[in-house]
């Protein structure tokens, strides 16, 4: 079954297509935010589905426009990752509701947030059941100031009193995930299983994690 992400790609790929332009493959590549070669590849399982139909245009360019059954595969497209994103949705909700009444059950009262974007809102959800109090959302990539009514911040270096960290970077959950065991050896940093995290010698399920 296609990942979400792999949805939203095809779903982007194909509605950049809908007004039947004269565009090259870096612009469209550009738009859709993958490689050319990827696009390249695109297009080309698109047009031998009966997806894409390309003409040419001038200075080595094509007009890429949908066919009738582009658009409706577009449309089946859309029902899909809205479905998917419900079941991430309730999986990602479910699993942070877990490891707030975990945190709780141990006395703990007070966590932040690594990753701002779609996991901070639903972990902050999540912590709406519980008394364990969120003090900052720890993520120096947004422009945001709050997520919920949860300040922002760009480093934990601006907050202290705090018992455990979660992580809630879908972006680059690998990546925060080593930087922030490295940098903060002495605090519990807690992960939700869905996001896959690998350390050093094991995949790391939901909860207390020792670098």
């Amino acid at each position: 079954m296609p990942s979400k992400s792999d949805i939203k790609t095809d779903i982007e790929f194909l509605q950049s297509l809908e007004e039947g332009e004269v565009i090259s493959q870096m612009t469209l590549s550009k738009r859709i935010g993958v490689s050319i070669g990827f696009t390249n590849a695109l297009l080309k399982r698109a047009i031998h589905k009966g997806y894409v139909k390309a003409k040419s245009a001038p200075y080595k360019r094509y007009a890429y426009y949908l066919t009738p059954r582009g658009f409706s595969e577009k449309s089946r497209l859309v029902v899909e990752y809205l479905d998917t994103s419900l079941d991430f949705f309730k999986n990602a909700r479910n699993q942070y509701s877990e490891i707030f009444e975990t945190i709780e059950a141990q006395g703990d009262k007070a966590s932040v947030l690594l990753g701002g974007g779609e996991l901070a809102e639903i972990a902050i959800m999540a912590a709406w059941d519980t008394k364990v109090e969120i003090l900052a959302v720890i993520d120096n990539t947004t422009h945001r100031e709050k997520i919920g009514n949860i300040p922002v911040l760009d480093t934990l270096d601006k907050i202290d009193n705090y018992d455990v960290m979660i992580l809630t970077d879908s972006e680059a959950p690998q990546e925060t995930f080593e930087k922030a065991s490295q940098q903060y050896e002495s605090i519990d940093l807690i992960v939700p299983e869905f996001l896959r995290i690998h350390s050093l010698d094991a995949l790391v399920n939901t909860g207390k994690v020792k670098a």
